[in-house]
């Protein structure tokens, strides 16, 4: 486990992580690691993948193309 440590910026918080947070997440300064939900309802940190994006993009396409099947299918 390691800690992150929560800081005032201005009128946001920002996060200040260890060198060793940041080598595990495979980010450095400037990236924009992302924050998601797990299926086990988890937050998790990640950095950016782009191959992960398409396959988020293309399912995020299927879904609003066969908007009526899934409705069907959710009843």
């Amino acid at each position: 486990m390691i800690p992150i440590k929560l800081t005032q910026v201005g009128n946001s918080v920002g996060a200040v992580f260890p060198k060793e947070a940041l080598h595990e997440l495979g980010v450095q300064k400037g990236d924009t690691p992302y924050l998601t939900r797990g299926p086990d309802g988890a937050m998790r940190l990640s950095a950016y993948n782009d191959a992960v994006q398409r396959q988020i993009d293309m399912g995020q396409g299927l879904m609003d193309e066969h908007r009526d099947v899934f409705r069907a299918l959710a009843k």
